[in-house]
């Protein structure tokens, strides 16, 4: 059984999860200018630094558009927010993404995934793939969904460090939240065995540096999450089967 530490949150938190929540369910629709900070203290009843720093941490997030010495608008966050602004989200619905918000993490992924075992293949040394088979280990030994997606990152990231692709890295370690959250929900569906063969199979093929194996694989079964059996959208028959024990693909 799982326990998360409870915290209690800042006055700053609480700001920006108030302006999240008010923005993101169209309260305050994009374009509408917020009042001045002053203000926005006084109706807030907290200091004026807590609403300047929340409001550019909303700003960074994407929701909020700050023009020096004018005014502070709602920005409109499909266009110009970034994965700060997905993670905002997904904690305003509870860590719930969306069935197009998953199928575009998961796309996003190939695509990346492609990229860094062809890297891997090329230029990594046989040092470079041993360490990647300590992250595998890693992944056979947790016991539970949060410590498995832990241990699947590590491997992901790992493959595009090893990769030689400076960028690689970076990009995947950005995109940690919302795949965490994919993972820990894969693994309540199918369990983390299944999430452990489909690593083992693909570190396989890095190790036989075989890239038309190891390409076909990562279609295979990121293929599967996207749009055959091993789907992650929200669905109650999987949930009922996850609540029962079935952690079949």
């Amino acid at each position: 059984m799982e326990f998360i530490k409870l915290s209690a949150p800042s006055l700053k938190s609480l700001f920006v999860s108030q302006l999240q929540g008010m923005i993101l369910s169209g309260e305050l629709p994009v374009g509408a200018q917020l009042p001045p900070e002053r203000e926005l203290a006084d109706r807030m009843q907290v200091s004026r630094a807590v609403v300047n720093s929340g409001l550019a941490e909303l700003a960074k997030q994407g929701f909020l558009e700050v023009m020096p010495r004018q005014c502070v608008r709602v920005a409109d966050y499909r266009r110009k927010g970034n994965l700060s602004t997905l993670v905002a989200i997904m904690d305003y619905r509870g860590g719930v993404l969306g069935r197009h918000e998953i199928r575009s993490i998961l796309e996003v992924r190939r695509a990346l995934e492609h990229m860094a075992a062809n890297s891997a293949i090329d230029f990594a040394s046989e040092a470079d793939l041993a360490a990647l088979g300590e992250t595998v280990a890693a992944l056979a030994r947790t016991e539970t969904p949060a410590e498995a997606a832990e241990a699947a990152f590590a491997f992901q990231h790992t493959l595009a460090f090893i990769s030689g692709n400076s960028i690689l890295p970076l990009i995947y370690y950005s995109f940690k939240p919302p795949v965490i959250t994919l993972w820990i929900r894969f693994c309540r569906l199918y369990g983390i065995e299944a999430l452990l063969s489909n690593t083992e199979r693909l570190y396989a093929h890095l190790c036989a540096r075989d890239k038309v194996a190891a390409a076909a694989w990562i279609d295979a079964y990121l293929g599967e999450a996207i749009d055959g059996a091993q789907q992650i959208y929200h669905d109650a028959r999987h949930e009922t089967h996850s609540r029962k024990g079935d952690s079949r693909p």
